[in-house]
């Protein structure tokens, strides 16, 4: 029996109009979230790029969209053997896993995009086709700079203090170094206030024990243990992504077929570079369904 894994995009997939042919069949979702957050997820996404692209609402509006995903797929009878999340999406792999419920979920989100959207001080850069060796050796001897996203074995983020961020791109030479758009240093010890007021928030939210085996961004080890998931999310935000390593682990699971639910194309872009004999799914609208 062939087994299949959800994996849910994070901030930096979002496209303007994203959701909208959710609108129809989804009401309730799209109402119940703009009373939680007290404004709209349709018209965000709607409205321009600039004000989607911000922290503040960009992780909201994905997690919002996601789920309902989610919700339309299970309707249809349709599961996953295994979850897991890009950075904010692993947030929508715990819905996905019903380790809490709809408005649990966006309410974290909610406190965690305004906290990641207050950070400052702080520089993310993505490097691309690189000497890995070089790179691990370059972040080891250089202070207040991680390896934030390790997505695939040539696609890295690199996050920390500004001149820290530049000094491993100057001394790696990347064949292409991207700024990222943020706001601080995210997954980096330099959220570590965030991460310790955010901390409070998680412990009042209540985790069931996962009903599908989740692979958390700082442990690729699956885990259905609720309190364990928790204690795993609250070292998010200030530890890296292990995106290669959770890639890798899906041969060895069993999983044969992967599905990206959410906007773009970004993580089955990397799963078709990383991992042989894999089948790709993208679902990111009605119409793909």
């Amino acid at each position: 029996m062939t087994k299949t894994a959800w994996v849910f995009p994070g901030q930096g997939s979002q496209t303007q109009g994203m959701g909208m042919d959710l609108i129809e069949v989804a009401q309730d979702k799209f109402k119940q979230a703009e009373e939680i957050l007290g404004w709209s997820i349709i018209q965000r996404c709607q409205g321009d790029e600039e004000t989607l692209s911000r922290t503040l609402y960009t992780q909201p509006c994905l997690y919002t969209i996601e789920a309902i995903l989610v919700d339309l797929l299970k309707d249809k009878g349709k599961n996953a053997d295994f979850v897991a999340g890009h950075s904010l999406g692993e947030y929508v792999a715990l819905y996905a896993a019903n380790v809490y419920d709809f408005a649990t979920g966006l309410n974290l989100v909610k406190m965690r995009s305004q906290f990641m959207d207050q950070a400052q001080g702080g520089k993310m850069v993505a490097l691309m086709k690189f000497n890995r060796e070089i790179l691990e050796k370059t972040i080891e001897n250089t202070e207040n700079v991680v390896l934030a996203n390790d997505n695939s074995d040539g696609q890295v983020v690199i996050s920390g203090e500004p001149n820290a961020v530049d000094e491993v791109v100057e001394a790696v030479k990347a064949k292409l170094a991207v700024p990222l758009k943020v706001s601080g240093a995210f997954h980096s010890p330099l959220m570590a206030i965030a991460a310790a007021e955010f901390a409070k928030v998680l412990d009042e939210a209540e985790f069931k024990d996962a009903q599908i085996p989740v692979l958390a961004n700082v442990d690729p080890n699956p885990s259905i243990d609720g309190q364990e998931i928790k204690e795993r999310l609250k070292q998010q935000m200030t530890g890296g992504v292990r995106w290669r390593e959770i890639m890798a682990q899906m041969p060895s699971l069993g999983v044969q077929e992967v599905i990206e639910i959410g906007p773009g194309k970004v993580l089955t872009g990397l799963f078709k570079r990383s991992v042989k004999d894999v089948s790709l799914v993208n679902i990111n609208g009605l119409e793909n369904l």
